[in-house]
């Protein structure tokens, strides 16, 4: 398979309000592609997702942040809905994990509303990005040029505005993941 990652691990950092499909397809569209994919919360157990207007399917968490360690991933997937990055961006565990990936000069993949968490992390700043239009202020306010494109990457930073981008999203992650660290990677 041209798209193969086999042998590449991916976090998707999620809790409960994700947006079901932000989190679904690239998860499986990633494992498609040979990575192992694992689902990193804040908890044990389940997190609920958000079907559009309503509450969604659970999904397993694998392991919790406490467990998780930045240096075990090669990428970050953030999905969005704007219940599940509302709640992560106020836990400084999960600011630390995702600047520590991205620190590393690994994959930091973010879509819907989940640039919030660039944006709290100090990533956004100076980069190229996009997101929900909804949020477009808060990410041009954080120092990031806001682009309207269904996925927007800057130096192994991927961004993307809503569950219509999904799939461009997820082989944008695939194709980075498989061109590996960004060392040129500078940081804001």
């Amino acid at each position: 398979m041209m798209d193969n990652i086999k042998g590449k691990r991916i976090a998707i950092l999620a809790t409960n309000g994700f947006e079901q499909s932000e989190l679904e397809l690239p998860r499986d569209r990633l494992k498609q592609a040979g990575a192992t994919v694992e689902i990193i919360s804040l908890a044990p157990g389940e997190i609920k997702g958000w079907d559009q207007k309503d509450w969604g399917r659970p999904v397993k968490v694998d392991k919790t942040l406490d467990q998780a360690s930045a240096s075990d991933y090669d990428a970050i997937v953030l999905p969005g809905g704007q219940i599940n990055p509302d709640l992560l961006r106020l836990e400084p565990k999960a600011l630390a994990f995702i600047k520590d990936i991205f620190e590393a000069k690994k994959i930091v993949a973010a879509v819907c509303h989940a640039p919030w968490l660039l944006i709290e992390t100090g990533i956004a700043k100076g980069r190229k990005m996009t997101s929900y239009k909804s949020i477009k202020t808060d990410v041009a306010n954080a120092g990031a040029q806001w682009q309207d494109a269904e996925v927007v990457v800057d130096q192994g930073v991927i961004t993307s505005r809503n569950p219509g981008d999904l799939e461009a999203f997820s082989a944008k992650i695939i194709e980075e993941v498989r061109e590996g660290r960004h060392l040129q990677r500078s940081a804001a």
